[in-house]
C-alpha cells in the first residue's frame, strides 16, 4: 500500500459515478507498502478501499487478482471483495491507471507479532489453499526462482563485493536445488503481518492479493515462517513456528515431500524478499509517499535458514 498517483476531486467523482456506492465523503492516501497507490474511501453508503495499479503490476494479471478475491470471498475466506460497477465490471481506469474498489475489512494488523497470532495465520493460510483449488484462472509466480537473477543483476552493483559474491553463490545453489513436483495451487505469496487483520483478538481478514499466483503450497508456508516467526533481533522463535505449522496441518496436512524441502523453501523465500527489498531500496523514486523496507532483515534470515537441517528445527 502506498501513494504514487494523486487523484483529483473531479477524477474521483467521475469514477464513482460508475458505481452505486454513494457520494464521496472522505478520501485519504495510505502510505504503507511499496506496490500500488491506495486510498481509504468513505462514501455516503460505507467504507471502501480504492487501488490504482502501478508499474510493477502487469495489467493483464488484474483479472486474476480480482477474480481470485471474488472466488475466495464466495467460499467464506475473509478477504476484500471487488466492487462491481453498474456495468458489471470491477476493473476500470482512474488518473490514467487501472483501478478498482474493494470492500473495507475492519481490524488492525499486529505491529508486534505474538505466538497467539501465528496459529490463526497458519489455519487461514491452509483454508485459503483449499478454497482456491477450484479457481479456474492461473498465474505463474514471476517472483519465484526463475525471476531472482534479473533482480540481483539490477541491484547487485550497489552492494559491497563480498556480499555480492555471497548472494551470487546463494542464487546458484537455489537454482540448482529448487524442488519440483510439489503440491501446487493458488498461494497468497505475501502473507506478512501487515496483510493480516485482527479484531478482538481474532483474525478478521487477509488482504493484499497482488502477488497471488500458482505455486507450491509449501512455498507459501515458507514465506509465512519468514514473515511471522522471527523476532526483531532476527532470532528465530520456534514457539511461533510450531503454532503456525501445527494450525496449518490441522486444516491441510503437509505431505512428506513438502516437509523434507521446507528448509530449502524457507531459504529461497528469504532470498526472494531480500532481493525485492533491495531492488525497492535502490529504485523507489525519492518523492514517492512510501515506506521502504530494510533488506538487511532478510539477509539475516537467509543466513539462519542455511543452518537448518530438517523441519524439526522449525519446532516440529
Amino acid at each position: 500500500m502506498a501513494v504514487y498517483t494523486e487523484v483529483s476531486d473531479a477524477e474521483l467523482e467521475a469514477f464513482l459515478a460508475e458505481y452505486d456506492i454513494g457520494e464521496p465523503d472522505s478520501f485519504k492516501g495510505v502510505a504503507e507498502g511499496v506496490e500500488n497507490s491506495n486510498y481509504f474511501l468513505t462514501t455516503t453508503k460505507g467504507q471502501f478501499f480504492l487501488t490504482l495499479y502501478e508499474k510493477r503490476v502487469d495489467p493483464k494479471d488484474l483479472p486474476f487478482f480480482l477474480g481470485l478475491m471474488d472466488h475466495l470471498a464466495a467460499r467464506d475466506i475473509s478477504c476484500p471483495r471487488p466492487i462491481h460497477g453498474r456495468d458489471g465490471q470491477a476493473l476500470r481506469s482512474l488518473a490514467g491507471k487501472p483501478a478498482a474498489i474493494t470492500t473495507f475489512l475492519h481490524g488492525l494488523w499486529p505491529r508486534r507479532v505474538l505466538a497467539r497470532h501465528c496459529g490463526p495465520v497458519g489455519e487461514a493460510l491452509a483454508a485459503l489453499h483449499l478454497a482456491g483449488r477450484d479457481f479456474k484462472m492461473n498465474r505463474s509466480n514471476a517472483l519465484s526462482v526463475r525471476g531472482w537473477r534479473p533482480l540481483l543483476d539490477a541491484s547487485g552493483r550497489h552492494l559491497d563485493p563480498p556480499l555480492r559474491e555471497e548472494l551470487q553463490a546463494e542464487l546458484e545453489t537455489l537454482e540448482k536445488s529448487w524442488p519440483a513436483d510439489l503440491p501446487v495451487g493458488v498461494i497468497h505469496a505475501d502473507l506478512f503481518n501487515d496483510n493480516v487483520l485482527f479484531l478482538n483478538e481474532k483474525l478478521s481478514g487477509l488482504i493484499d492479493f497482488y502477488f497471488a499466483c500458482n505455486d507450491a503450497f509449501a512455498y507459501d508456508v515458507a514465506i509465512c515462517l519468514n514473515a511471522w516467526c522471527f523476532e526483531p533481533d532476527s532470532s528465530f522463535n520456534a514457539t511461533k513456528a510450531r503454532a503456525l505449522l501445527q494450525a496449518y496441518e490441522k486444516v491441510r496436512p503437509l505431505q512428506p515431500t513438502e516437509r523434507a524441502v521446507l528448509p530449502l523453501l524457507a531459504r529461497g523465500a528469504a532470498f526472494r524478499f531480500l532481493l525485492t527489498r533491495l531492488y525497492d531500496w535502490v529504485h523507489t523514486p525519492s518523492g514517492a509517499l512510501v515506506k521502504r523496507k530494510d533488506p538487511q532483515e532478510y539477509l539475516a534470515k537467509l543466513r539462519f535458514h542455511r543452518g537448518i537441517a530438517s523441519m524439526a528445527d522449525y519446532g516440529l
